[in-house]
């Protein structure tokens, strides 16, 4: 295994390095997987390659007598220096070996009302289906492929041919996921493996492989493949509060993208919620494009990041395939602008928002996901809250809802949450044409209320019920063949 081989794992080397000792000592300490790597494995550092063998040598036992060491005289120092060794002097040498890359960095702030209004639409849909959650780093990932995807000229790297420079076109996207692991001494290690051929996977695979390398990242199973291929890389320092990175580019990738915190403008951070939410500000998200300038020029990373927020803001249809992949029945919410509020217009909206109810209660039915054979993305013009004259920027905000749901003021959000719950789901409820009020009050009243899963006495009472059914089915069929 050479040295040039060795740098195709870029930050992970201490990883590898960190193996191979413990495959030095035991070999049936490190996974079999690796074993065959490590036969011919040569450390890039040739004085760490030296020092690890005298290290395991010294830990061999001698036949010698042991003999009294003689004490060594204290060195008085006025501080003491720890000399860095394993994954630290690793870190050392990966970030001595990225100076040599001459990098540049573009900045885009992008508002984030879309991307948390969708997710938040997204992950109560598989809270009820139990199929776990997303986060922001798999919307922004998936939409950092997509940018690549379109703009080829981002998926490069550079190298030397014969000692002349030359560039590397990429024919698959490597996206390698920055993984922060807390050792068992206390210690923080950056590990970066990679999602292989992430331009021809969708959004339900491209979480699949994600959540694998994150599962696999903390519990030690990550093989050699893992860290190979790597040809950008997306690093969420957002995650412990940073708001704007530059995070270092290692040999051999074209890219890094870091994703900052989620925070409000800094002039708006000690404004009153209430009054946020009617100005309509959204909160803002930083990301940063690190390209090695070589090969990579500064228009071509400025427009990189417009494509990713023109994708995070629903172009291209970004968000209506990721609830395609995800077989959500219905749209996402759309990007709009807000619209001017004056005291005129604060009726108007309550009178739309009582239209959207009523809408809701006539054809709610229509956008029922009734039919468990077929999946399709429903929709109906009357029940789009921008036929209303709604937008997501309404969503936050409080409107008299005429005691629906039990409240006689209520967040647009909770209403229309209410309303899909109760008439879009998998069972659908049409009674606006019974002509008793009262009656229709009756089943309005038992409808029209938030999602609340089945206690665990009302879940084995259904199935107890479901069993009941299935034995008396089966004994009709046994005791009346053919007979309908």
């Amino acid at each position: 295994m050479t040295t040039d081989a060795n740098s195709a794992f870029g930050a992970n080397e201490w990883l590898v390095d960190e193996l191979y000792e413990q495959y030095l000592q035991d070999r049936h300490s490190v996974d079999p997987a690796w074993w065959d790597f490590f036969a011919d494995y040569v450390p890039s550092d040739p004085a760490r390659a030296a020092a690890l063998k005298s290290k395991i040598a010294q830990t061999k036992p001698s036949k010698a007598e042991p003999t009294a060491a003689k004490p060594a005289a204290p060195q008085v120092e006025a501080e003491e220096a720890t000399v860095l060794r394993g994954p630290a002097a690793r870190v050392v040498t990966n970030m001595e070996a990225s100076l040599g890359v001459p990098t540049a960095t573009s900045v885009r702030a992008v508002p984030a009302k879309l991307l948390i209004d969708n997710r938040v639409v997204i992950n109560n849909h598989l809270r009820r289906k139990r199929q776990g959650k997303i986060s922001f780093t798999h919307l922004i990932g998936y939409a950092m492929v997509q940018a690549m995807k379109a703009m080829p000229s981002m998926n490069v790297s550079y190298a030397e041919v014969d000692g002349k420079p030359a560039v590397v076109a990429h024919e698959n996207i490597g996206l390698g996921i920055a993984i922060d692991m807390e050792k068992s001494d206390g210690t923080r290690q950056l590990l970066v493996p990679s999602i292989k051929n992430a331009q021809e996977i969708d959004f339900a695979a491209f979480r699949h492989a994600y959540e694998d390398l994150i599962h696999r990242g903390r519990t030690g199973k990550l093989g050699v493949d893992d860290f190979a291929g790597t040809t950008a890389s997306l690093t969420n320092p957002g995650t412990i509060g940073t708001v704007h990175s530059v995070p270092r580019l290692m040999p051999g990738q074209g890219v890094i993208v870091g994703v900052g915190a989620m925070e409000y403008p800094a002039e708006f951070q000690g404004a009153a919620e209430e009054n946020i939410i009617r100005q309509g500000i959204s909160k803002i998200l930083t990301l940063t494009s690190t390209y090695d300038h070589r090969i990579i020029q500064g228009a071509q990373s400025g427009e990189f990041l417009r494509r990713i927020h023109q994708l995070l803001l629903g172009e291209e249809d970004f968000y209506v395939n990721v609830f395609r992949s995800l077989r959500i029945p219905y749209e996402p919410i759309r990007w709009a602008h807000d619209i001017a509020l004056r005291h005129d217009d604060e009726i108007s909206k309550t009178a739309r928002v009582q239209e959207l109810i009523h809408a809701y209660r006539v054809r709610g039915h229509l956008m029922a996901d009734i039919d468990p054979l077929e999946y399709k993305q429903r929709s109906h013009p009357d029940l789009d809250v921008s036929s209303h004259g709604l937008t997501l920027w309404d969503l936050d905000r409080e409107y008299a809802t005429g005691g629906f749901g039990g409240e006689p003021f209520m967040q647009l959000r909770t209403v229309l949450g209410i309303l899909r719950d109760s008439y879009c789901r998998t069972i659908g409820v049409e009674y606006m044409h019974i002509q008793d009020p009262e009656q229709r009050h009756w089943i309005q009243q038992h409808v029209e209320r938030p999602y609340a899963p089945p206690s665990r006495d009302e879940q084995m009472q259904i199935l107890k019920r479901l069993n009941a059914a299935e034995a008396f089915e089966t004994f009709l069929q046994t005791k009346y063949v053919g007979q309908k």
